[in-house]
């Protein structure tokens, strides 16, 4: 190795990779914005390029994106870049067959490219991919190894093939065209080309097509984004990893950057090129739904809050309704009390034996004299005449409890009864009776004590 290539090598191991250039725009709709970054990367040259472009066509406001990566030189992408959307807008079925004339005019620039190449001795080619929008529907068309992938509820989905030599399709249609496919570091199209389709590439032309596949999907609120890169990026990222970059991200050209700038750390060695395009109708229903939740939670927070308000204004009444009633309780309790005391109180202190009543505890009995012992034969009858008839009711109200009442009518019972037998003995101790009252029963819930006297006339 002499000087100057030990130079060389040094110098390239040394290469300062510049930072990539960007851009990006919104649509006029307001419907899409985008953005971009490419770099060189490790390379000394630059085969990579890209359009980002917005056209108003027949008052339909149409998005036209693409990357396009070189080989055998940068002229083949630079035709591609300048020429491809100009035949696809001018193109007599843009609007009504978008689909035809995307392929049309494909074909048609890959003719013109080889033709404007016949003075050049050296072969050069280009892959594309490319994304039309057209009002709700995005059209991606692809053509060699560079790739869409599109984000769509949240989740990634590459939306073209990268044509591969090994790719069995791939490999029939080059074989029945009388070539072949061989391995040289990898598969490639009589051991030179590494992609089995592309614009250009004069002297494999017979087996290097520029027939784009088209896939076309809708513009709806679960589609978030689009990204087109050239090899250079997916060489180093998977489809998975590179939404979950750009998701993270919400300004396009911004997210392109970190793209293009994370694949050059992680070792990319080739051209890297990125668009993104973020649909801002998803973002809007996003917002929306969001706000919807958000109006939910806190109307049934507020529903929630009434509810609990209702509870405790009920059982706040409840409360108070209890509290009434014992209070009524306790006003009529302490009425009755009051009305049995004033009955009681108004009883004569005194009674005959025929007159069964009670007599209030407040009440001392009347102490009997001589004369009162000395009753004769003919009263003592008479007061037994009268122990016969029943006894007379008292005005006063009895207890409210049975109870009470049946143990009120055995005390009478049992008075009458002891009257009945009074023997003549029994008549001589009358004035001992007398002087001791006979406790008939105790109320426990009014406490009173009511006696019996057996008093002659």
């Amino acid at each position: 190795m002499g000087y100057m290539d030990l130079a060389l090598s040094y110098s390239n191991q040394m290469r300062i990779v510049e930072a990539p250039a960007s851009g990006g725009g919104l649509s006029q709709n307001g419907k899409f914005s985008y953005g971009y970054a490419s770099s060189a990367g490790k390379r000394s040259s630059m085969e990579d390029f890209f359009e980002t472009r917005i056209d108003g066509i027949d008052g339909e406001i149409v998005g036209l994106f693409g990357v396009f990566d070189g080989h055998g030189g940068a002229r083949a992408a630079e035709y591609v870049k300048r020429h491809l959307f100009s035949n696809l807008i001018t193109h007599p079925k843009f609007i009504s067959d978008t689909k035809s004339a995307i392929a049309d005019a494909y074909n048609h620039t890959d003719s013109e490219l080889l033709k404007s190449e016949n003075s050049h001795t050296r072969d050069a080619g280009s892959t594309a991919s490319t994304a039309i929008l057209v009002g709700d529907r995005l059209l991606v068309a692809n053509v060699g190894d560079s790739r869409a992938v599109i984000c769509r509820g949240g989740n990634a989905f590459a939306v073209s093939r990268d044509h591969k030599p090994d790719q069995s399709d791939e490999r029939e249609r080059i074989e029945n065209a009388g070539g072949f496919v061989m391995w040289a570091g990898t598969w490639r199209v009589g051991g030179v080309l590494a992609v089995s389709r592309a614009f250009g590439d004069r002297l494999l032309k017979q087996y290097v097509v520029a027939d784009p596949e088209i896939q076309e999907e809708k513009i709806d609120d679960s589609l978030e984004f689009l990204i087109l890169a050239s090899d250079g990026l997916w060489d180093v990222f998977s489809n998975e990893e590179a939404v979950a970059v750009v998701k993270e991200v919400e300004d396009p050209e911004e997210s392109t950057k970190k793209l293009v700038g994370e694949a050059i750390r992680r070792g990319s060695a080739d051209n890297i090129t990125c668009v993104v395009v973020r649909f801002l109708e998803s973002k809007t229903a996003n917002t929306k739904a969001y706000s919807q939740i958000s109006s939910a939670h806190t109307s049934s927070s507020q529903e929630a809050n009434q509810a609990q308000t209702a509870v405790r204004n009920d059982l706040d009444h409840k409360i108070s309704a209890r509290e009434t009633n014992q209070e009524r309780k306790a006003v009529h309790s302490d009425l009755d009390r009051k009305a049995e005391n004033e009955s009681v109180n108004q009883k004569p202190v005194t009674a005959r034996s025929g007159d069964l009543g009670h007599v209030s505890s407040k009440q001392k009995p009347v102490p009997v004299t001589e004369t009162e012992h000395n009753v004769s034969s003919e009263e003592i009858g008479s007061a037994g005449e009268k122990d016969k008839m029943p006894a007379r009711s008292e005005p006063k109200k009895l207890a409210k409890n049975p109870g009470q009442e049946q143990t009120t009518v055995h005390n009478q019972k049992q008075s009458i009864a002891a009257t009945k037998t009074t023997s003549s003995e029994q008549r001589g101790s009358v004035s001992e009776k007398n002087r001791k009252p006979i406790a008939v029963h105790s109320d426990s819930a009014t406490s009173k004590a009511s006696s019996v006297h057996s008093i002659s006339n």
